[in-house]
């Protein structure tokens, strides 16, 4: 049950918006064993799908940091890819520079992975790390070569999550209106793919797989949104992804 304060801020808020079943909720649980299980498998699905040695960097969710995405960037990195963190420290509600950021931080791998003769890097985000990953390519196409969202609520309404009240309660505005340039469903100039799940007991299906006319391609995979990172088939799913780009 949300707390009193939870309850105060969503008093006369709309929230008739259909989110992910509870029972999906409650299978958020099995994160554990979605870890374990993509543990064993890793190397495995490494191998099924060798890497071309581009430039990745991996966004982590909301108030999460880079040690949530370990295993991923690991399973990339032994298939051959160069694989980064977005190395930001914790990802909070987006501010105004949050664009202005994450740019230092692209440059900066760009220029460690050939300077002025670097390709572009390839983008990988997660739920929050989805949005500001399209938003990003969106405003510099020429430095992304592809994006791919894990559960990321980037279509239809902002409210159909079961976490923008807690965003709302943190950041200084509304989730509908960030404080960066970016229409959020508008599909960026770059290659992009949205990997989903009817499981996800935070994003719902309809606003984590979007349309045709938002992303390139989607795959449904079937784990729950806090095992997008490390679930074997989601972990198959980015693989897959990036071999066919």
């Amino acid at each position: 049950m949300a707390s009193q304060p939870l309850r105060s801020y969503l008093a006369g808020v709309e929230t008739s918006i259909p989110l992910p079943p509870l029972r999906h909720w409650f299978g958020e649980a099995r994160v554990a064993s979605d870890w374990v299980r993509g543990r064993l498998v890793e190397k495995a699905l490494a191998a099924r799908y060798p890497g071309d040695g581009r430039a990745v960097i991996v966004l982590p969710g909301l108030f999460t940091t880079d040690n949530r995405t370990a295993m991923l960037r690991r399973v990339l990195r032994t298939a051959g890819y160069r694989t980064y963190g977005w190395g930001q420290g914790r990802a909070m509600p987006v501010r105004a520079d949050s664009l202005d950021r994450f740019d230092a931080r692209v440059t900066e791998v760009m220029q460690r992975e050939g300077g002025a003769k670097s390709e572009a890097v390839t983008l990988i985000g997660w739920s929050l790390g989805g949005i500001i990953a399209r938003a990003y390519a969106t405003n510099h196409p020429g430095k992304v070569r592809q994006v791919i969202t894990l559960g990321s609520p980037f279509s239809g309404s902002p409210r159909a999550n079961r976490a923008w009240a807690i965003y709302e309660l943190i950041a200084d505005h509304k989730v509908d209106a960030p404080p960066i340039a970016h229409e959020r469903s508008g599909k960026p100039p770059v290659t992009t793919v949205a990997i989903w799940s009817a499981r996800d007991g935070i994003v719902s299906v309809a606003s984590a797989r979007g349309t045709d006319a938002e992303r390139d391609h989607e795959i449904e995979v079937a784990c729950g949104h806090f095992a997008m990172t490390s679930a074997p088939d989601a972990l198959e799913a980015v693989l897959r992804s990036l071999a066919e780009a």
